[in-house]
């Protein structure tokens, strides 16, 4: 009986149930079923919108005392059903929500949102309620879209859907197209948010504009035009590759939704299908594919790059195929000097390339007579022809030319890091190239040439020609192990030797940490050339790694942890993932005694750093990282604490 009573007292009842016997489970799915014949009997008899207050009163309550996934798994069903074909009951359905009480606004729109089937189901239960309830209004259009970032895509099409559904509500999808572009646009929005915050957004626009009609988007062209070119400069300043790539999707999107008669936008970047298959799913792409290719924006047709691929295409077989060479490859270094500097024949340009490494290789000592002159001519030669893999033959040049004579060359490349009139490419190659070089002179030096060589040992060695048995027992030993079958897994001895970087790592790690906060006039690490900076700072974590167990490698950890307390505030997340990894590099490279001894003061301010990293940086892989710094942290110090006095 007191389920149909028409006043405040069904209200009370609820209070009694919730406080007093508290119900299971199935009981709260019989109340909520209850709740739909006292509405209809309130609406029958009179004063639709004082009982539609009372029943949602006693509605939510249930909602709010009990799991709401319980109830609502019954109530939108329900609700669903009743609204699909009577114009009555959405009437009900949009006064209910109308009359929830302000406390309890937010969680019921959130509910509905996210677990209703479809954008036009959501509109039949809630209505206009985001255009006559500011609190709803709120929810809808700031704190799901601006503030929060966790929800799927399909609550992004419920909710974009929704707002685009109904002529009132439409000025309220414009205008968060806009607050939307706002903060894609900003340069503070994409340093400081988070990688995936930006991609909510980015999704957030990309279905907005899938719902603009052709007046809507010539009433606003130049501000979508405006913000394009505003956001697609930030994104593209970024030193993260993800942030980039959003930037060049949506700047494209907006392009050629805005330009559909005159140019567009259009990147050399192909798109995978899946960021788009998250926004329209599936049959939106399958929907898309059947368009006619003209039809399609560029974005859509550098996606359908890969829907069309011919990966599936059986290949000639070309394994015997022979290249035949109209001109023989130069046979000594100053022979490939003169054809790189001077040569017109783009086919002896070519074999030279290709050529240098092993020649560097096979003869040092006259790769030491010429090797910063080398140097030089690799770190300004430009491709002149289609070689393949030239940038890697490239590389590898510079990297034996440097392990072949390292003090003059590295001496020569750390200063030209830093000198006028290089482009940002030059920079990082050098940054590049000190690595690879670094790596190589630290291990073995066998194991080094192999690597670089790109020769392959061979499974099983054949005997020597002239018949010398001395090496028999090696040869024999290999055969057997090739031909036994192991159940657990042998340790393999590592080619051993000298550390040749122990007396190197000085000559790559301090000219660059010296001169980075110098503007130049065409280079500025602390200014707009962050993404340089933050390839510095990874080099410089990975020498310092590689610098362990050498003589410098205190007084590298001691001036790195300072370079690191100067940047640990920068804006950039690259640069701070670079800074973070070089505190790893530190901890892990300086012996534990060396470290308390000489920087105990800046060890503590570390620590107190990288504990507000981790609880405050918005950044995933940063607060990562901060985190392994400070577990480091903490068994070194057990380890001192466990070690003999």
């Amino acid at each position: 009986m007191g389920w149909f009573v028409p006043d405040g007292r069904c209200v009370m009842l609820a209070s009694f149930l919730g406080c007093r016997v508290f119900p299971p489970q199935e009981e709260y799915r019989i109340a909520v079923r209850s709740v739909s014949p006292s509405v209809k009997i309130f609406t029958l008899a009179a004063d639709l919108e004082y009982h539609c207050s009372s029943s949602s009163q006693l509605m939510y309550f249930f909602l709010f005392s009990s799991p709401s996934e319980e109830i609502l798994s019954v109530l939108m069903p329900h609700l669903t059903d009743l609204t699909k074909s009577d114009c009555i009951w959405q009437r009900i359905c949009w006064r209910l929500v109308e009359c929830v009480p302000e406390r309890w606004m937010e969680a019921v729109v959130l509910g509905f949102v996210q677990r209703a089937p479809g954008a036009d189901v959501l509109s039949r239960l809630l209505g206009n309620l985001v255009v006559k309830n500011k609190k709803a209004q709120f929810v809808v259009t700031q704190k799901m879209l601006l503030l929060q970032y966790g929800y799927t895509t399909a609550v992004l099409q419920n909710l974009l859907g929704y707002l685009s559904l109904d002529s009132l509500r439409r000025a309220l999808l414009i205008k968060v197209l806009h607050e939307l572009l706002e903060t894609w646009g900003s340069s503070s929005a994409v340093k400081h948010s988070p990688v995936e915050q930006q991609q909510y957004i980015s999704k957030a626009i990309l279905i907005c504009l899938s719902h603009l009609k052709e007046p809507e988007i010539e009433s606003c062209r130049q501000e979508l035009l405006t913000s394009m070119m505003e956001g697609v400069k930030c994104h593209l300043d970024s030193s993260l590759p993800q942030i980039r790539r959003l930037g060049m999707i949506v700047a494209e999107s907006i392009s050629s939704k805005v330009n559909t008669d005159g140019p567009v936008l259009q990147f050399q970047v192909k798109v995978t299908v899946k960021f788009l298959s998250a926004v329209w799913g599936t049959e939106g792409i399958q929907s898309f594919i059947q368009l006619p290719k003209d039809s399609l924006p560029l974005w859509a047709n550098s996606c359908l790059y890969f829907v069309y691929s011919d990966d599936d295409l059986i290949p000639y077989d070309m394994s015997e195929d022979k290249e035949l060479k109209k001109t023989k490859a130069p046979m000594y270094i100053r022979d490939c000097i003169e054809v790189l500097t001077g040569s017109e024949d783009l086919d002896k340009w070519e074999e030279a390339v290709k050529a240098l490494e092993s020649l560097v290789r096979r003869n040092p000592a006259a790769a030491r007579e010429v090797s910063v002159e080398l140097a030089k001519i690799l770190l300004h030669l430009e491709e002149k022809t289609c070689l393949e893999g030239f940038a890697e033959l490239r590389q590898k040049a510079q990297v034996a030319v440097l392990t072949t004579d390292p003090i003059p060359v590295a001496q020569y490349l750390t200063s030209q890091f830093y000198s006028l009139n290089y482009s940002l490419r030059q920079r990082m190659d050098i940054l590049d190239v000190l690595v690879l070089a670094a790596q190589e002179l630290s291990c073995a030096k066998g194991h080094g040439k192999t690597k670089h060589s790109g020769a392959q040992n061979p499974r099983i060695q054949l005997l020597p020609e002239s018949g010398s048995s001395k090496d028999w027992r090696r040869i024999v030993d290999e055969r057997i192990k090739s031909k036994t079958r192991r159940f657990a897994k042998t340790q393999v001895e590592q080619p051993s030797g000298p550390n040749e970087f122990n007396s190197l790592a000085g000559h790559f790690f301090f000219p660059l940490i010296q001169n980075f906060d110098r503007p130049l006039s065409t280079f500025d690490l602390l200014g707009e050339d962050h993404f340089v900076l933050g390839r510095l700072v990874h080099t410089l974590a990975v020498l310092m790694y590689l610098a362990v167990n050498t003589m410098a490698v205190t007084a590298m950890g001691k001036a790195l942890l300072e370079f690191v307390w100067a940047l640990r505030f920068h804006t950039d997340s690259y640069v701070r993932q670079g800074l973070l990894s070089c505190v790893s590099s530190i901890l892990l490279s300086v012996p534990a005694e060396h470290l308390l001894q000489d920087v105990t003061e800046e060890l503590l301010e570390t620590r107190s750093w990288l504990e507000d990293v981790v609880e405050k940086d918005p950044d995933g892989d940063c607060r990562r990282l901060a985190l392994q710094n400070l577990l480091l942290m903490e068994n070194l110090k057990k380890k001192l604490e466990t070690a003999p006095s």
